[in-house]
């Protein structure tokens, strides 16, 4: 194994080291101020940690808190960052434990409070731009090409009700790496994403590189067995990458894993207080009403219905659905793996 150098910092093989990771934004961010702190400099500031393995192999990029109050990513990679050693390694690990960092730390809902930008739909940024787009210009040109594997952590967002799940690229030359890291792991719902502006997704479309999106949480909430099963997750992809020994005792063989074709999304098409009718993980018929829509006076509005068969992946059980809001998600065109 050689040295490694990135980021500014170079790590000698068998080392690990934290660092922050500092993307000029031309004293864009709240007139200069970047969270935590308020420190004035012009950096929007993440923290990492770098773990050069003893041996050569691939590299595992990790990132979490994408989307501020997606919680259950964070602590997960924290924890395995810090119990690696980097002599039992055969390769690198990047580990990004909190990316959204202003969000995070002011609580903003989902997207970057100095733009309302979302750092997992708006790839592949500008130089120029706005924090948002220069924080994703970085992600193209610094992180992502580092990478021989993308693991991006999510937790479900305000007022979502989720099943656990991984959306997987169908590009080709990243499909079907992501489709044998998903099925690796411990979870039971694999989506198809035909996605190109996230994260994860622009690195499969444009760079070649095979990934996972995996969402398990709900509603803002930090649960500790669901930090659990994502730390489980990140030691199982280190495993199956060749990064790490195989651990026994970490993977579920009794899950019953299904590959969904698509994810239907459905918004609302009206403001109203959104009633749904149907949970996660259940399927659903083709016209079944799947949620209703009324005014503030409790006047119908709408029914919405499933347009097709499928399965319930998450729904949204805020009482507010102004128009735009997404309400309901559910997969379709399902087969057994």
């Amino acid at each position: 194994m050689t040295h490694w150098t990135i980021f500014g910092e170079t790590l000698a093989p068998g080392e690990k080291r934290q660092t922050v990771i500092r993307v000029p934004v031309g004293g864009l961010a709240n007139d200069g101020e970047v969270y935590p702190g308020r420190r004035r400099g012009g950096d929007y500031e993440k923290p990492a940690i770098l773990v050069n393995g003893l041996k050569p192999g691939r590299t595992l990029l990790v990132t979490a808190g994408m989307h501020a109050g997606e919680f259950n990513g964070t602590p997960a990679a924290i924890r395995v960052a810090r119990a690696l050693e980097p002599s039992e390694m055969s390769g690198r690990a990047i580990f990004l434990p909190c990316v959204n960092t202003s969000g995070f730390w002011t609580m903003f809902p989902r997207m970057l409070p100095e733009d309302n930008y979302n750092l997992n739909a708006g790839y592949p940024g500008r130089p120029d731009g706005t924090v948002g787009e220069r924080v994703a210009d970085f992600f193209v040109r610094e992180i992502l090409p580092q990478a021989d594997f993308i693991l991006d952590l999510h937790g479900g967002s305000r007022g979502e009700r989720m099943t656990p799940l991984a959306f997987f690229p169908t590009h080709p030359g990243a499909r079907e790496a992501s489709l044998k890291a998903a099925k690796a792991l411990n979870l039971g719902f694999l989506i198809e994403s035909q996605a190109t502006k996230g994260q994860y997704s622009y690195a499969a479309s444009k760079l070649g590189i095979p990934g996972l999106l995996v969402e398990r949480g709900e509603g803002y909430l930090c649960d500790i067995d669901l930090v659990e099963a994502n730390r489980r997750d990140i030691l199982l992809l280190l495993a199956h990458l060749g990064i790490l020994p195989e651990q026994p005792g970490l993977r579920d063989d009794t899950l019953r894993r299904r590959v969904f074709r698509e994810a239907v999304y459905v918004d609302s098409e009206w403001d109203g207080l959104w009633y749904p009718a149907v949970d996660k993980n259940r399927p659903v018929q083709k016209g079944q009403l799947l949620g209703t829509l009324e005014d503030l006076y409790g006047s119908p509005v709408a029914e919405v219905r499933a347009r097709c068969d499928g399965h319930v992946l998450y729904v949204y059980t805020g009482l507010a659905a102004p128009k735009g809001e997404f309400l309901i998600a559910y997969g379709v065109g399902d087969s057994e793996v």
